[in-house]
């Protein structure tokens, strides 16, 4: 593998507001030393640089990066056939099984319908010729405005299924979500969600940003009217520098909302819908790898293909300062094996050598993971920080440790038949988890009792896909290392 130099993969802003990893992570050293980098699996095409809606808080448009502004508003043939022989390269050198692709923005669905499905068809193409063993998922992330018939028609004869952005199912929720007017988006989104909801096939799920000032369960149950097979919470893109609305020492008003979400989820006596968050934090604290970068240890396995080619780091980045997800690397002179050795992405690969001392000895670390790469940003230091969302986490982790204790542990009539971990009382109703979540806990007079830091074996369902443009990463595509229970949606803390 040839090692890149500071040349074009470290940009002078990195070491500035970065210094870990930028200044203090060694690259060539970490290698002589032994740690293999894992291969990309997920490829996030930004085909659309613009986006038609001009959601206030959306991290591409509206926090620290700017570089949308420098960028072409569409990815050229050239550039998607280019991309199409490095993916195609990268997926013959690491003799990858599968890869995830996810149309990005922007709004992908700005491309007009011939071209709407011609990246994954060529990057299709191209595997097909050179690594014919890889399997191709592919998804689209959408704040479904621009949902129509023939558009789901050429969707669905790619094989494209559509993850959808949207902040609740009523238009209170949804006030930030406006187009370039300021009129409100939400009309148009339910429109195209009904849509959808009729192909079931197609539909991956929805993805909500937690606002602690919308009612919890009220923006859980209108989620359910659109029918989601699945949907990601997600955590506002925030850090040390620039604290999550609402915070304060001392409160976990974030953990309180998920909380009021989980219960109500939990104790249902059906199984509606996936909650994304949630079923990674079981299956971690059964012992199952995680399948989304933003809990858990496992290596970042996502790069993002800007409109001109460029290779970045994860969309979520862009929220801590201007070039933060910046790699100077490019499809014309540059492989994944490049963008694997730079410092940014070889940092995402470590786990916990990657963590403040204080995160390694925790004992909810193999679940927490750190929290988010991005919520551990503090300006000048960098990325080894805790996430600024610690106590949400810790409270959150131990909440469902002592539901899934409590599923474990009761008796004949569905009740508690011993105390939940850490001294907190079992939730009131029922101690069974919803219809569909299969889990399996460890006895808790063993060794290594059920609750947080407890690693054991299990199977959990689905849990299904994750962000869209504007929030994080990706689109609703399964991570391969997570294939065994993630049928339905994607990671990366993709963008939305």
């Amino acid at each position: 593998m040839r090692h890149t130099t500071a040349r074009p993969s470290v940009l002078p802003a990195h070491r500035r507001h970065a210094p870990w990893p930028y200044r203090r992570l060694d690259v060539p050293a970490l290698r002589a030393a032994g740690h293999r980098p894992h291969p990309v699996r997920q490829f996030v095409l930004k085909t659309r640089s613009r986006c038609n809606l001009a959601c206030t808080y959306c991290y591409v448009y509206e926090m620290a990066d700017q570089s949308w502004r420098d960028r072409p508003p569409a990815m050229a043939p050239a550039t998607v056939r280019l991309a199409a022989r490095r993916i195609a390269e990268h997926a013959t050198a690491h003799e990858l099984p599968r890869v995830d692709l996810v149309l990005h923005g922007g709004e992908p669905l700005l491309a007009p319908v011939p071209e709407l499905t011609a990246p994954v068809e060529e990057i299709r193409a191209e595997l097909a010729r050179r690594s014919p063993r890889t399997r191709v998922t592919a998804g689209v992330q959408t704040n479904a405005t621009l949902l129509t018939p023939s558009r789901l028609d050429a969707l669905a004869a790619a094989g494209i299924r559509v993850g959808v952005s949207l902040d609740g199912g009523l238009p209170a929720h949804n006030a930030r979500r406006v187009d370039h007017a300021g009129r409100p988006g939400f009309a148009a989104a339910a429109r195209g969600l009904r849509l959808l909801a009729r192909r079931p096939e197609s539909y991956a799920g929805l993805l909500c940003v937690v606002d602690p000032e919308q009612d919890p369960v009220e923006t859980y149950e209108s989620l359910l009217a659109f029918a989601p097979p699945a949907i990601g919470l997600l955590l506002p893109l925030a850090n040390w520098s620039t604290p999550p609305p609402g915070s304060a020492p001392g409160t976990t008003p974030y953990a309180d909302w998920l909380i009021a979400v989980f219960e109500r989820w939990w104790h249902d006596g059906v199984r509606r819908t996936g909650i994304r968050l949630f079923e990674e934090v079981i299956a971690l604290l059964l012992g199952l790898p995680a399948a989304t970068e933003s809990l858990g240890l496992t290596p970042a396995a996502t790069a993002v293909i800007e409109t001109d080619g460029a290779l970045e780091q994860a969309d979520s980045l862009k929220s801590a300062y201007e070039d933060a997800a910046a790699t100077g690397l490019h499809l014309a002179r540059d492989s994944f094996d490049d963008l694997l050795d730079h410092p940014g992405m070889a940092a995402r690969q470590l786990g916990r050598a990657a963590l403040p001392a204080g995160c390694r000895s925790c004992e909810l670390v193999a679940v927490c993971g750190g929290g988010h790469y991005p919520h551990r940003y503090r300006e000048g230091h960098g990325f080894r920080q805790p996430s600024v969302y610690c106590a949400d986490l810790q409270r959150l982790i131990r909440h469902i440790a002592g539901a899934l204790h409590s599923a474990a542990t009761a008796g004949p009539a569905g009740r508690p038949t011993g105390p939940a971990p850490h001294g907190r009382s079992a939730p009131p109703g029922p101690a069974a988890p919803p219809p569909g979540v299969r889990v399996r806990v460890p006895d808790p007079a063993a060794p290594h009792p059920a609750g947080p830091g407890a690693r054991a074996s299990g199977p959990v369902p689905d849990p299904a896909a994750t962000a869209g443009p504007g929030r994080c990463a990706s689109a609703f595509a399964p991570r391969p290392d997570a294939e065994l229970r993630n049928t339905a949606g994607h990671d990366r803390e993709a963008t939305s």
